[in-house]
Parts: structure tokens; C-alpha cells; sequence
């Protein structure tokens, strides 16, 4: 049978476009760009990768006298580098799309453009995982900061093993942790050591829980007399355990002989309502021959020879105070498993690592402004070595021995030679 012309022109024209249909796929698919084969997220959506649920060791209890139990092996939380986050959240920018000829020049060029990977460095108190972008340019700086913060945590572990073993083995009391805010916003749990920059770190805390809009707005009297601010020991036994097993724990030190000189400039070098009837008037009587009646009437005028003596004294006329404590008291840091430790010496660097750490709003940086006193020069090494200067080499060393356990907890170098 024969087929007829008008069958044969439709099978031919069938056969062409098939033909064309095949040639043109390929030629679509020689021109696309591989990397943009795979599934693309939306621009502005978070990518939720859920990780495993971290392991706590610590588990709440008391003991018989009323104590909050934490076993010996078992420390509060873990290192930075072996913290696993609870979830990690991954923020891809909103972008505008590509218009459809400019994508294809791309192809064409076979121009892949990446975006800069984000690198995690955990926060082994925190419940999330910090990114931040992967620039070259940033990558030395945030690894250095990152290794600075295990090199200080390894000293000060090191020498609580060496020295304060037993203190693993203790029971944290609400004592211990009297000196510690609380920030539930951010989840952050901050160790106050005056004259180490704490009264503008209580203002950073004031505006991270919202309390105030800008730290410049808030005055001293606000900072250390009010209460925005909640210490930990008010909260009971479980809300105690629980901050201190999943909230960011951080210090800040200083080097001791210049936090003592900042002290007693601070304090008895300018008229106080507190420090000279209290403390002065106990020293001065005490510790000066044939003090004239105005001087024990007021407490003003105690010298810094004076002010050495009555620190070193065991038999003190009148208590310790926590402007010239130990931080080691202060704080309880051989208890307390500090997840960041900062120094006063680079405040401004380890301040707003931390910031950022904690996910801070980007507009939130550590205040510069000195707090009181702001016409008077910042006590300094220079300075720190004027006023032991006026000491004898004997009181210079028992003062280092006083303080012997933050120097070397916080890798402090001896501030004077014959220092042994």
C-alpha cells in the first residue's frame, strides 16, 4: 500500500521538530552552569541544621546541709572547642534576582561566584553556635582570639589543679555566686570584678536585656545602686544549676597591683561617704602614730603604706572588701567553669569578641568613657609602680604572695624584679 503525500509531510515535519527539539536540550544544558543545578534556598530563608542535644554531666542536688551538689569529675560546662550546639542557624541574606538575560551571560562566562563560608566557634555555656563571616582578611584575628580564650582557660585550669584541687569537689552555695549578674536575654552570666571595667560592663548587660537604649544614658548611681540588674544567688537551687549548665559564664581581671592602686586612688584619694568612716577611720587609727583628732574624726588621708599595711594584717581592724579581694574569692573560678575570660589590659578586643560571641545587636559596643574621676588619668603600670615604690621590698613581696594566686591563675608576669 502506498502512503499518501499528505501522511509522508507529516511524518517529515513529526521528524523535525524532533530533531530540533533534541539539539536545542543540548545545547541548553552545554551552556549551564553545574553549580547552579543544584537546589537553590530561597533568599531570606533559614537553613535549621539540628544538631544532637548537648549532655550535661551536672545533675541539681543538694546536700544535707543545704549546699547545691556538683560532682568532683564533673565541671560545669565544657571547653569552647567541644561544645555541640544545640541548633545552628544559618542566615542567608535576602538578595534581589537575577535578571533572566544577565544569569545567562554568566553561564556563558561560567562565572561561579561563592559566598564566604560561615565558621562556627562555639560557646560551650551558650545554646547557640556563633558564626561569623569567612573573609581571609578575618580569619587570623578570630582564630587568634579564639585560641587566646583556650590558652587562658588552660592556665587558669591548670593552676586550680595544681593548687586548688579540692575546690572540684565542692559544693557551690549561693556564696559563690553572689557576685555574678544574670542576663536571660542573651543568657549570659557575667562574674563582677570591680575595678576591672564592671561598672560599664553592668551597663552593657542594662541595654542587652533591654533596659536601656544606650549605655551613655546610664549613670553610675543607676549602674551600682539600683536593681535592673539580678544577681545569681537570687534565683533557688534549680534556676542557680540551670544558668550555670547552659548560660554563657564570663570574668573579666585585671593585672592585681594595678587593680589595687586603682582602688585606693578611687577611694581614698577623693572624699567618700563610705570608705573614709568606715575604713579609713579604722587604719588610720590603727596603723598611724600620733594621728591628729581631725583625721580620726573624718578617715580622710589614709596613705597607701597605710592602706598595705591593714591589707596584709591578719588580725585586719576592720573586714575585706571586694575592691581589693581576690578574684579568686570574687569569683570562685576553680568551682565555676568560666567559659570566657577577659583582661582589663585588652578590653576593648576581648569585649567585643565576647559581644559578637553572644549574637549582640552589631550597634552594641563596649563603652570607652572612664566611670568616675573621668578628669583624672587611668591608674597605670607607670603609676601602679609610683605608689610601690613608697613600699619596702618585704611589703612589696607579701603583697605578691597576698595576690599570689591571680597572678598566676590569669598569667600575670611579676610586676617587679625582686619578686620571688
Amino acid at each position: 500500500m502506498t502512503p499518501r503525500p499528505g501522511t509522508m509531510r507529516l511524518a517529515c515535519m513529526f521528524s523535525s521538530i524532533l530533531l530540533f527539539g533534541a539539539a536545542g536540550l543540548l545545547l541548553f544544558i552545554s551552556l549551564q552552569d553545574p553549580t547552579e543545578l543544584a537546589p537553590q534556598q530561597v533568599p531570606g530563608m533559614k537553613l535549621n541544621i539540628r544538631a544532637q542535644q548537648p549532655h550535661t554531666d551536672l545533675q541539681p542536688g543538694t546536700s544535707q546541709d543545704g549546699d547545691l551538689k556538683v560532682p568532683s569529675s564533673d565541671r560545669v560546662t565544657r571547653d569552647l572547642s567541644t561544645r555541640v550546639p544545640r541548633s545552628l542557624h544559618l542566615q542567608v541574606p535576602d538578595q534581589p534576582r537575577p535578571h533572566p538575560k544577565r544569569l545567562r551571560q554568566r553561564r556563558r562566562r561560567l562565572l561561579i561566584k561563592k559566598m564566604p563560608a560561615a565558621v562556627a566557634i562555639g560557646t560551650n555555656g551558650s545554646s547557640e553556635t556563633f558564626l561569623r563571616p569567612g573573609p581571609r582578611a578575618l580569619d587570623s584575628h578570630w582564630v587568634s582570639l579564639h585560641r587566646s580564650q583556650q590558652e587562658r582557660k588552660r592556665v587558669m585550669r591548670e593552676a586550680c589543679a595544681k593548687y586548688r584541687a579540692s575546690s572540684s569537689r565542692r559544693a557551690i552555695t549561693p556564696r559563690h555566686v553572689s557576685r555574678i549578674f544574670v542576663e536571660d536575654r542573651h543568657r549570659v552570666l557575667y562574674c563582677e570584678v570591680p575595678k576591672a571595667g564592671c561598672s560599664n560592663w553592668k551597663r552593657v548587660l542594662m541595654v542587652l536585656a533591654g533596659l536601656a537604649s544606650s549605655t551613655a544614658d546610664i549613670q553610675h548611681n543607676t549602674v551600682h545602686y539600683g536593681s535592673a540588674l539580678r544577681r545569681l544567688d537570687t534565683f533557688d537551687r534549680q534556676g542557680i544549676l540551670h544558668r550555670l549548665s547552659t548560660y554563657t559564664k564570663m570574668l573579666f581581671v585585671r593585672e592585681p597591683f594595678e587593680r589595687l592602686v586603682s582602688a585606693f586612688r578611687d577611694k581614698f584619694e577623693h572624699p567618700n561617704s563610705y570608705y573614709h568612716p568606715v575604713f579609713g577611720k579604722a587604719i588610720l587609727a590603727r596603723y598611724r602614730a600620733n594621728a591628729s583628732r581631725e583625721a580620726l574624726r573624718t578617715g580622710s588621708g589614709v596613705r597607701f603604706p597605710e592602706f598595705v599595711q591593714y591589707l596584709l594584717d591578719v588580725h585586719r581592724p576592720v573586714g575585706m572588701d571586694i575592691h581589693w579581694d581576690h578574684v579568686s574569692r570574687l569569683c570562685s573560678p576553680c568551682l565555676i567553669d568560666y567559659d570566657f575570660v577577659g583582661k582589663f589590659e585588652s578590653m576593648e578586643v576581648d569585649a567585643n569578641f565576647f559581644l559578637r560571641l553572644i549574637h549582640a545587636p552589631r550597634n552594641l559596643t563596649f563603652p570607652r568613657f572612664k566611670d568616675r574621676h573621668s578628669q583624672e588619668a587611668r591608674t597605670t603600670a607607670r603609676i601602679t609602680h609610683r605608689y610601690f615604690a613608697q613600699l619596702s621590698a618585704l611589703q612589696r613581696q607579701r603583697a605578691y604572695d597576698f595576690y599570689y594566686m591571680d597572678y598566676l591563675m590569669f598569667n600575670y608576669s611579676r610586676p617587679f624584679a625582686d619578686l620571688h
